[in-house]
């Protein structure tokens, strides 16, 4: 343990398996606390008990204002504060224009989007009172680029990229900052099952959860206290290097 997290009580959403779990476990490595929120029980149960004291669950649905009130306030009766809140929760649907239904798009808008904005709003208070205080909001490569037949997906990540800027602009000023990460394609439960053999990254293979939670921990930390408003991109390179994969 390292200690790049000393002090810092995180509140992290989607936490009970995938990236989600990869960022609590990260957090408690780098000697920081955390708050699991997620639907799925039994599995954020588990990882809260694998992590020990400095890890509790609590149940957490995204597009709840009750749950997410409840999360925080559980974040600071167990650890006394909260000064991060990652925003991971997060599904992903699909459909070409023709049958891509209205339901469709309001699911994934709903969780992807407001439930980020639902969370922001909740913890306010309380990362402007624990500042300096940092907002993670989990993005995609998705809310850099279009995809054919992933119109919500695309349109929910394009719109927390917009939401993180403009929480970060209003939030600048009491030291709290806001920024997106935007992973290319992750192994996940999310992931499995998907073809991904078209895959063209420079750096040929798909992404690991710990490589994200990386890039998390530095956002969290103080280390980067003067990036806000940003978008970090952990995707192998295929976004910014499109075109650019050579075989030897």
């Amino acid at each position: 343990m390292t200690g790049r997290l000393e002090s810092k009580v995180a509140l992290v959403s989607g936490a009970a398996q995938g990236m989600g779990a990869a960022h609590a476990r990260a957090v408690v490595r780098e000697g920081g606390q955390v708050v699991i929120g997620d639907i799925l029980d039994d599995l954020g149960k588990l990882l809260a008990d694998e992590l020990g004291e400095n890890a509790v669950f609590v149940h957490l649905d995204v597009t709840s204002e009750d749950d997410w009130a409840n999360a925080v306030a559980t974040a600071v009766s167990t650890f006394g504060k909260l000064n991060v809140l990652v925003n991971n929760a997060g599904i992903v649907n699909f459909g070409f224009l023709e049958n891509y239904s209205l339901d469709q798009w309001n699911t994934i808008l709903n969780v992807n989007l407001t439930g980020s904005f639902i969370g922001i709003k909740a913890a306010r208070d309380e990362l402007v009172r624990s500042a300096p205080a940092s907002i993670i909001n989990i993005s995609s490569t998705a809310g850099l680029t279009g995809s054919a037949g992933q119109h919500g997906y695309a349109a929910s990540k394009f719109a927390l990229r917009g939401l993180t800027k403009s929480v970060a602009a209003e939030l600048g000023g009491k030291n709290v900052r806001a920024n997106s990460v935007h992973p290319g394609t992750v192994r996940t439960p999310l992931t499995e099952g998907m073809d991904l053999s078209s895959l063209a990254a420079p750096i040929r293979r798909i992404g690991e959860a710990d490589e994200v939670a990386n890039l998390i921990v530095y956002l969290a930390s103080d280390e980067s206290s003067y990036s806000t408003g940003a978008e970090f991109v952990v995707d192998g390179g295929l976004v910014n290097c499109a075109g650019a994969v050579v075989d030897e």
